[in-house]
Formats: structure tokens, C-alpha cells, sequence
């Protein structure tokens, strides 16, 4: 295919054009770019060497099998002698500071039966003071059923900085 196209210097001059060529230009940046997916093969976190220090410092995770998690740790509260679980967070040593949150990518969620009362009352209260990307200890404990339910590592984002 040819193409007229203005020339420089005076009149028009005559172009060809590559057709292949074009069509491959014309695609590239297109809708199926837009679908790729990769995986992340690296992380910042969960390392204690480097420049970049981020160490893991917990990994939480509750298995309630067919139990209401809500029901749970309202129980779990009576067993263990607290009114609230505000009460219960004064009583606890739990992480006083705030930390980077992520989905724990090899999540091994404990069975609640397999946990004593008051090891199972650290870690409802510890995802009660978690959102899915940050673990605040100044944030008032809440507990939901995705609260309860999420499977999270910790990690001391003291070393980390953007």
C-alpha cells in the first residue's frame, strides 16, 4: 500500500508503507496487555538482614471449623474470667507496636481446639486490633466475623521506609 504523504522540501511525495509493520504498532499497549498477570517473586518483608530491615514478628490465625466466631470469642472472654474484651486487652501483653500486616500466604490456621484459653484469647484480641494491612495497638479492639477469620503475618516495619 502506498500513501501520500507532504514532503518537506515541495509538493508531495510518495510512501510505502509496510503493512505487517503497522499492524503490530497499531496492537502493541492493547486490551490483552491490560490482563497480564505476575506474581510477586520478592518481598521486603520478613527479612532481618540488609539494608531494609522488616523481620516477621507474628503470624495469627484462628480455625473456628463450623463455629460462629463471634459466639466463640464472646465465650472464650466468660472462660477465661473477662467481662469485655477490653478488659481482657488491659490484662494481655500483646505487641505495643504498630505493625505491617499481610495476608499470610502459607496459611496454617490454627484448630481453637487445639489452643489453650488463653493462648486462643491473644490472638482473637491481636485480629481484633488488625485491619488486613496494619496492626494498631491504639485502635479499640473489634471484633467481626472477617476480624476473626483473617490469617495475617506481622512484621516490625521499624527498618522500612518508603
Amino acid at each position: 500500500m502506498t500513501l501520500d504523504t507532504p514532503s518537506l522540501t515541495s509538493g508531495y511525495q510518495l510512501v510505502s508503507w509496510d503493512e505487517d509493520a503497522y499492524e503490530r504498532l497499531a496492537n502493541s499497549g492493547g486490551p490483552s496487555s491490560r490482563r497480564r498477570t505476575e506474581r510477586l517473586s520478592a518481598t521486603v518483608l520478613g527479612r532481618d538482614d540488609g539494608a531494609i530491615r522488616c523481620p516477621r514478628v507474628l503470624r495469627v490465625g484462628l480455625d473456628f471449623g463450623r463455629r460462629n466466631p463471634l459466639t466463640w470469642a464472646r465465650g472464650l472472654l466468660t472462660i477465661c474470667g473477662f467481662s469485655d474484651e477490653h478488659e481482657a486487652r488491659a490484662a494481655i501483653v500483646l505487641p505495643l507496636e504498630p505493625c505491617i500486616c499481610r495476608p499470610d500466604p502459607a496459611a496454617r490456621p490454627t484448630p481453637i481446639d487445639t489452643l489453650g484459653p488463653d493462648a486462643a484469647l491473644f490472638q482473637a484480641l491481636v485480629l481484633g486490633l488488625c485491619t488486613q494491612w496494619r496492626y494498631d495497638p491504639s485502635r479499640p479492639v473489634l471484633w467481626t466475623r472477617t476480624s476473626l477469620k483473617r490469617q495475617l503475618e506481622l512484621f516490625d516495619g521499624g527498618g522500612f521506609y518508603a
